[in-house]
């Protein structure tokens, strides 16, 4: 088969002939239709982000496909089959805490390693060998465009981030980060399930602006001063009334106070979950003060990823999108579109030929 290759970080993908993978027991073999490209991948690519893949591997985080062949575990799915498959993979040997890899794009800890020695490769390529639990059926219109179903590797993040939260039907969220590509993923999925009110604090006037024109009322967009007083007083303002949930989506580059501000404006009794990626390259802690999360009874949790049946719930969910597509061969151009087309519902994807 056909794929593309991280041979070195700092190289360009290289697209070459590879070995089919195969499928053994507990697992599905998927011809690759759609695979989404991260904004930030060019980033992962280059060693900035320092992602604990090891070259030669095929990246690539899920994607849609077709069932080629499955193992003797699976009593529902078909070979021919439209599924999609999602990248985190999970053990099977530890119930309570499982150790997890994304495959073909990162891991967390030795088992994560592990596992992604022996998952090792991901979606940018015609064939996939994904865990037969990582496959979901998708509705079969879903193969008139498989393109905009590859979104789907996006809004599942932000949706398990939500259910995390317990974001309730009628409920105030407040997006920290909402102009991103996950943040603005964030805001249409809290809208999908019933959000009252979404508050969207940035500093991209143009992203903003978007996100109020596509969802009108319900959205309340805050362009953010610097001023962590004055950004606090304006997002509480904004949610005219108490704000129940924040979910923080800021990248890696976002300083800790932007994090720290929005935090701070839920609720008594109110929830506050942290996704994104503050922090990984240095700078400040978050330092939420102890009397306030005391006093106010607020409840903070760290969400990696979600749950894995986020993927159903996202399947019934899933919004339309602007996809730009490309072919397997110029994957490298897909990767710098992915770049410089990082914005709210702006998707990156490629699609490889069929076989």
């Amino acid at each position: 088969m056909r794929a593309a290759v991280l041979t070195q970080f700092g190289a360009p993908l290289t697209v070459r002939e590879v070995p089919d993978p195969e499928a053994g027991g507990g697992e599905v073999l998927v011809e690759v239709l759609a695979a989404a490209v991260a904004p930030y991948a060019a980033e992962v690519f280059g060693g900035r982000r320092n992602y604990p893949l090891v070259p030669p591997v095929v990246p690539g985080i899920g994607g849609v496909g077709r069932v080629v062949r499955v193992g003797p575990d699976a009593t529902r799915l078909r070979v021919g089959d439209l599924v999609w498959c999602d990248c985190t993979v999970r053990s099977r040997d530890d119930a309570l805490a499982p150790d997890i890899t994304l495959q073909g794009w990162s891991s967390r800890g030795e088992g994560g390693a592990r596992l992604a020695e022996h998952l090792h490769d991901g979606s940018f390529a015609e064939l996939m060998r994904i865990p037969t639990e990582n496959a979901y059926p998708l509705p079969a219109a879903a193969g008139d465009d498989p393109a905009r179903w590859a979104a789907l590797g996006v809004h599942v993040i932000p949706y398990g981030g939500l259910l995390a939260g317990g974001l309730a039907a009628g409920e105030t969220l407040l997006v920290s980060g909402a102009t991103g590509n996950l943040g603005s993923s964030a805001v249409a999925v809290a809208l999908a399930m019933g959000a009252g009110r979404v508050v969207a604090p940035g500093r991209n006037r143009a992203a903003l602006d978007l996100l109020a024109d596509r969802f009108g009322p319900l959205v309340r967009p805050v362009p953010l001063s610097g001023d962590e007083a004055a950004d606090r007083a304006a997002m509480s303002a904004a949610a005219e009334g108490p704000i129940d949930v924040v979910i923080d989506l800021l990248p890696p580059s976002a300083p800790s106070a932007v994090a720290r501000t929005a935090a701070m404006t839920v609720r008594e009794y109110g929830r506050v979950v942290l996704m994104g990626g503050v922090g990984m390259l240095g700078g400040g802690d978050l330092a939420l003060p102890y009397p306030w999360l005391m006093r106010n009874s607020v409840t903070v949790r760290g969400q990696w990823m979600y749950p894995r049946t986020a993927n159903v719930g996202m399947v019934r969910l899933l919004a339309p999108e602007r996809v730009r597509s490309f072919g397997l061969d110029a994957v490298n151009d897909a990767v710098a579109h992915a770049a410089s087309h990082g914005g709210p519902f702006d998707r990156t994807v490629l699609t490889p030929p069929a076989r």
